[in-house]
């Protein structure tokens, strides 16, 4: 009961933040959604900036065991691994717009910005690190030798958060077959004996 009630104010920030944005985000908006008291929030969370922080770990944790959850199931080969990493970024249940919409609002906060980056820059590194090595891989077998590992992986990081903001900001021009399909595009350019070029 205790963490099914955590995770259902993490649901009701997340949907308020989508929803007000993080200024506007209060106490009041939070448990208006979760039809819950001011005092189950503070008996779970002790304050809105601690319920805020681990609304932000949710996010991060549940986008990391996704991707590992994807890369551990595809194919044997390296193109097949960061394909599943890339995928996993496009997923219904990662790519929401009220999720989008809430990483967006922590990371423009100008205030707390580096305390929230702080937060999850070791789950991106650890994804960064794995990326590279699947690059290297890539590299290594189809005689890549110009294309810089840790250049293409960090490339591809700047494309899931940019197709991220287009989703975002430009849902009838952008949706997550177009950023599964933008993705592909580039692979193709960087590796084309790894990936087909994908049809538009």
């Amino acid at each position: 009961m205790r963490e099914a009630r955590r995770e259902q104010l993490i649901d009701a920030t997340i949907r308020s933040i989508a929803r007000h944005g993080i200024g506007d985000t209060t106490m009041s908006t939070i448990t208006d959604i979760a039809g819950l008291s001011v005092g189950l929030v503070n008996f779970h969370f002790e304050s809105k900036q601690k319920l805020f922080r681990e609304t932000l770990l949710f996010l991060a944790r549940e986008h990391d065991e996704h991707w590992r959850r994807a890369h551990r199931r595809a194919g044997l080969s390296a193109a097949d691994r960061l394909l599943a990493v890339a995928d996993a970024h496009f997923d219904r249940r990662i790519c929401k717009r009220r999720k989008l919409a809430v990483w967006y609002a922590f990371f423009g906060a100008a205030g707390r910005r580096s305390e929230y980056r702080a937060l999850v820059d070791e789950i991106d590194n650890e994804r960064l690190a794995v990326s590279v090595g699947l690059c290297e891989e890539i590299i290594a077998e189809g005689d890549y030798p110009r294309v810089p590992a840790d250049v293409i992986a960090r490339t591809l990081e700047g494309l899931y958060d940019g197709l991220w903001l287009n989703i975002l900001m430009a849902p009838d021009q952008f949706d997550r077959r177009s950023g599964r399909q933008q993705v592909r595009a580039y692979l193709h350019g960087v590796f084309p004996g790894h990936f087909p070029c994908p049809a538009f």
